[in-house]
This record gives C-alpha cells, structure tokens and sequence, in this order.
C-alpha cells in the first residue's frame, strides 16, 4: 500500500442507480443501523468522559460518548439522557437490560487488546489478547443484542509496525485483518504530536496510514474511525497547535474515516479528565472543526467520487490527499498537505466545464477555476475544503 493513498471509498460513477447501489450497500452494514443510519449525523465523540460534562461537549458539537467508566450505570445513562447524548458502552448485565433505551447507540470490546496484556501489578506484560478471543466475544454480543454494532478501538501498532507495546506481536501487522472480523465498527488511536519515539513524533501522516489500513483490511464494509489527541496526554512539553488537531481529523476523513473519537485526558503536568474544558484556545478551534463536520455530514455521508481529481503540487515531495464528494448542486474536494512543508498545487476536477467560483470553506476568500482547473498554496500540514458549484 502506497503510504499516502487516498482510499476514496466505494467506486460508483455518478447515476442514479450507483447512488441506490451505495445506500443498498451501507444499509447492509451491521453498522449501519440506529443513528449511524442518518444522513445528518457523523460520529464525533469523547472517549470515557463524565456524563455531568455532557452540556458542554454538545456545546463543542460532539454528539457521541464511547466508554463509560465502570459502567454502564443507571445513573449514567440517566445523566445521558437528559442532554440526549448517545453513547456506546460495555455490554454489561445492566446494559443489557436496558437494551431497548435508544440512548445506547452501540456496543464496545474491552480496549486496545491488540497490545501486550497486564499480568497485574508488578507481575508485567502477557501477550495480547488473541483475535480469536475477538471474534468470540463480538459473537456473543451480537447474538445478545443483533440490532447495535459492536466498535472495536486498536492500539498505534495498526499504523506503526514497530509499536513495542505490543509484546511479542510487535511487527506483526498480518493480525489486523483478523482483528477486525470481530466488529462492526474498528477504531485506532495513535497521537503523532505528543509521541515520545522520534520515529513518529511530528509526524501527523501517521493518523492518515492508521485510517487507510483499516479501510483496507475491512475491504470497507465495516465502520472505520479513528482517535484526535487535543491535549499534552502525558507528554509536559507538547501539546496539539488546533492547526494540527484540525489536520489530523480532515486527513483521517478524507482517508476514510466514518467517526472521530477525541482524547481529553491529561496526566501532566497533572492529571486532568477533561483537559480539553479547561483549554479556552483548543475548545475553540475543536468546536469549529466539530461545527464544519456536522454541516457537512450529508456530504460526508454520501459516496466518494473516485479519480474525481488530479492534483499536481511543487515540490512534488509534499504530496496533496484529496477526496471528492457531490451533494446536490455542488462538487467537494477536501485536500491535505501531507507533509510539514510548504507546497502550491494545481487541482484538475473532471466534469467541470467553464469558469466557476471555487470558495474556499472557514477562509473567507474564493478561487477561480477554468474548465475545473485551480491552483492554491498549503501552509505545511495545512487543510483547504473547497465548495464548487
């Protein structure tokens, strides 16, 4: 697999019955079901947060918790429910009997067991937990309850083979495919920014090469959705800029990510739950982004238009991803600036015939294209969305 492909998801022409094609697709999906199965919504979700905080992050725009902790409990879901935030949790004795409660959006397997297993304190690491185990364990959640999908969220060895934290399956890759066979719904977590080996610190395309992998090894027709880092998670001396954050979310979207999970725990300087209430710069922007997603979930929603555009960019070195949506009257194209390097880059959009003004989403200022040809500069790892009529 090339390290930057785009993965452009189902490749339909744009008829009518392709469009049907895909709906008749995605509505097979064991994911597809409940609220995954609306148009207007896109997961954006927080990863084991407190009920109480769930105003605020609505107010942040996320939609979604995945995890509870120690819990499913009655007094969570009640919280919950009063601020109709989903979530998706264990499948607990408690949870089961609330099975018929819409406010429960799916179901999760334990975390990351694909890394190296604790024996117990002062006892160290076991191998991981084996995909069969997986396997089983998705079974009987799915016979428990068929009409809510199962998210299995992985560990960084999913984009990084040589991730030690994995035991004696480090450098194993060939596990995933098996990995994933038990869920409807496969997350990863890696965070670039805040990594503590050289080989991955910085690098935010690792994100991207996470997302791309899942797509492929689940030959997209299961859920792929991917973790945001937005604090200094246990690193004191860096933390996400919002222009990396906001790169991290629009490149693992336009390689195929379907939902977004940010992590807001901090443990230093010192251990916060909800880091990101207390950061007024970085809610700020991670709202922006959440806001932007949200208006754009019926486009995000839709299929992908593949080979839809050609992009050359100078220097070459700095590769642009792109992905290409059409939602009613207008063309989408999301491009990425895959490298942290300054780049220009000339977009070729097929099917688009005479002069058109391209504006340039959360930036106030237009393009001219001709005949679907525009050019436009990137800052390094910077993100343009551009709407064309």
């Amino acid at each position: 697999m090339k390290r930057y492909m785009v993965v452009l998801g189902l490749a339909v022409a744009l008829t009518t019955a392709s469009v049907s094609a895909v709906e008749e697709a995605e509505s097979s999906n064991g994911w597809r079901v409940g609220r995954f199965a609306e148009r207007e919504f896109f997961p954006i979700a927080v990863w084991l947060q407190s009920p109480a905080n769930a105003p605020r992050y609505q107010a942040a725009g996320i939609n979604l918790y995945v995890g509870l902790w120690k819990g499913p409990t009655d007094a969570q879901l009640d919280a919950l429910r009063t601020t109709n935030m989903a979530v998706i949790c264990h499948q607990n004795a408690l949870g089961l009997a609330h099975r018929d409660d819409p406010i429960i959006a799916g179901w999760m397997h334990g975390d990351e067991p694909d890394n190296a297993q604790s024996l117990g304190e002062g006892k160290g690491y076991g191998p991981p937990i084996p995909p069969a185990k997986i396997v089983e364990g998705y079974q009987r959640m799915r016979a428990a309850d068929p009409s809510r999908p199962v998210l299995l969220n992985l560990g960084q060895g999913v984009a990084w083979d040589n991730w030690h934290g994995r035991g004696v399956r480090t450098n194993h890759p060939e596990d995933y495919p098996s990995y994933v066979q038990g869920c409807d719904i496969a997350s990863f977590d890696i965070y670039p920014v805040t990594h503590n080996h050289p080989q991955v610190a910085g690098q935010l395309d690792y994100v991207a090469r996470g997302v791309a992998r899942l797509v492929e090894w689940t030959g997209g027709r299961k859920g792929v959705w991917n973790c945001i880092e937005c604090t200094r998670i246990s690193n004191p001396t860096q933390k996400p800029t919002p222009h990396q954050v906001r790169c991290e979310v629009w490149m693992a979207l336009v390689h195929g990510s379907q939902g977004l999970i940010y992590f807001v725990h901090e443990w230093k300087p010192r251990f916060s739950e909800a880091a990101l209430l207390a950061d007024a710069e970085m809610l700020d922007a991670v709202t922006r982004i959440n806001h932007r997603i949200r208006q754009l979930a019926p486009v995000l929603n839709g299929p992908t238009i593949p080979d839809a555009v050609t992009v050359v960019s100078t220097p070459p070195e700095v590769p642009i991803a792109t992905m290409t949506k059409r939602h009613e009257d207008r063309t989408y194209v999301f491009a990425v600036a895959m490298r942290n390097e300054a780049t220009s880059a000339r977009f070729q959009v097929k099917g688009l015939t005479d002069a058109r003004t391209v504006t340039v989403l959360d930036e106030d200022r237009t393009l001219e294209s001709s005949d679907g040809a525009f050019t436009d500069r990137f800052a390094p790892w910077e993100v343009h969305l551009y709407e064309i009529p």
